[in-house]
């Protein structure tokens, strides 16, 4: 592929050029779509965080406030005090780099002091006083595009090209963040699954995304557990979309995502190295020829 992103580095650990990372999901709170309520506990995320390292997992994404449909906000300092016990504890007994899932700049911050490598932002950067915080923290940041707010980006989406205005949306948010003196080189961008989009808008975003890699910006793909997979399965619910989940991180590899965020790391890691095989079978053909 030829807009193989150069590679992401994240605290003193560089993320391949050329391979899918997995990055699983750490939810401390009470209402995630998926999980919530099982890891608002700091020794129950603690626990579950270390079974992900165990199984493999590339980076774990800390979040303290849920963005499902629907959700309400929560305060900084709610947020703060669900994260940061478990963010600290992380940062100073494993090596495996973690990312903080949030939109507030006083979060940004103390998840960076404690040791964060990465931001990982659905509204990209434009909550007050985010992108100074960012812009001085040094650590990756991941862009993500969301129609609306959470409490309504489901209730009618509307685009007349959903690949191209989100794309077109990513690069401008590319280009503050650079004005804003953030290299590119730390820069992920994210189409936003599920965010303020259809299950057609989905569809499309899942089938295009070979163009958001074009970009030659590393691309996160969330599509994990996600209503659309519960869409196209006739109404299973989040605990029966795993095959389903496994099949998008799949199709996202194959796309050149740099990176899929999952809940289910194990199995996600199994048909990644299928993908990667290929790859490598696929090189040493082209090396051959």
């Amino acid at each position: 592929m030829d807009d193989v992103h150069p590679g992401l580095q994240l605290g003193d650990i560089r993320l391949e050029a050329g391979r899918c990372h997995v990055m699983g999901i750490l939810n401390v709170t009470p209402d995630s779509f998926s999980d919530g309520g099982r890891f608002a506990v700091r020794d129950a995320a603690l626990r579950h965080a270390e079974a992900m390292i165990d199984e493999g997992v590339d980076i774990i994404d800390v979040g303290g406030e849920s963005t499902r449909p629907g959700a309400e906000p929560v305060s900084a300092d709610e947020e703060l005090a669900r994260v940061m016990p478990v963010i600290e504890e992380l940062c100073a007994n494993h090596e495996i780099p973690v990312s903080v899932d949030t939109s507030k700049a006083e979060v940004m911050r103390a998840a960076v002091d404690a040791g964060a490598v990465m931001i990982n932002d659905v509204r990209a950067l434009r909550e007050p006083g985010a992108l100074d915080v960012a812009a001085a923290s040094g650590v990756a940041v991941c862009l993500m595009h969301m129609l609306g707010e959470p409490r309504t980006m489901q209730n009618d989406p509307r685009y007349d090209d959903v690949v191209g205005e989100v794309l077109n949306f990513l690069q401008q948010r590319v280009e503050v963040c650079r004005a804003a003196g953030i290299d590119r080189t730390r820069i992920v961008i994210d189409p936003g699954f599920g965010f303020g989009k259809t299950l057609v808008q989905n569809l499309r975003l899942l089938a295009s995304l070979d163009r958001f890699v074009a970009t030659g910006l590393p691309v996160l793909a969330g599509i994990s557990r996600k209503r659309m997979l519960g869409e196209i399965l006739h109404g299973a619910d989040v605990n029966h979309r795993l095959y389903a989940s496994v099949s998008a991180a799949v199709i996202s590899a194959q796309a050149g995502v740099a990176i899929v965020r999952v809940h289910d790391v194990a199995a996600t890691l199994d048909a990644l190295k299928v993908v990667e095989a290929l790859r490598e079978q696929e090189a040493v053909g082209d090396a051959q020829a």
